[in-house]
């Protein structure tokens, strides 16, 4: 059985993550980085495709957008001079980097194994395996327009909130 205390150190802590301002800007950049995705592969293909909802690759780039926002609010809300901000600007630095340059061309190298294994003879042992995923990295149209979300995120719809 729980305390009073404890009980009230849940909801304290409930309490401060619902009003984390970076925290918030990070995954409502997620939610709409991925929802435009989904919208712009139906505009694209003439098909709904919940994947999208939660998968990776595409436009825009939602790991781009997640860690823009995240950045961004935090150095809005903390100041842009402190260490707090620059561990995440050099964080998101990172992901973006690492999404246009690693995870893009490990997508590149799945649709040529993909295509390799495709035509194989079908008594060969590895051509009932199941494809590798193709869409795991981004473009840079893709990583800027997920970092400009990002900001958007949390400049210009959020940071109301967080004066309130």
């Amino acid at each position: 059985m729980l305390s009073v205390d404890e009980v009230a150190a849940m909801h304290s802590s409930t309490a401060s993550i619902s009003s984390n301002y970076p925290l918030i800007s990070a995954f409502v950049a997620f939610a709409l980085a991925q929802s435009i995705k989904f919208f712009t592969t139906w505009f694209k293909e003439r098909r709904w495709d919940l994947k999208q909802l939660v998968g990776s690759g595409g436009m825009p780039s939602s790991h781009s957008a997640t860690v823009t926002a995240l950045a961004s609010a935090i150095g809005l809300q903390e100041g842009f001079e402190g260490s707090l901000f620059a561990i995440s600007f050099v964080f998101a630095c990172t992901v973006m980097y690492d999404a246009t340059g690693v995870r893009l061309q490990a997508g590149r190298q799945a649709e040529v194994l993909n295509q390799i294994v495709y035509e194989l003879p079908a008594e060969h042992p590895l051509a009932e395996r199941r494809p590798l995923h193709e869409l795991l990295g981004h473009t840079p149209p893709q990583v800027i327009v997920g970092g400009i979300l990002g900001l958007l995120t949390a400049v210009g719809l959020l940071r109301p909130l967080a004066t309130n």
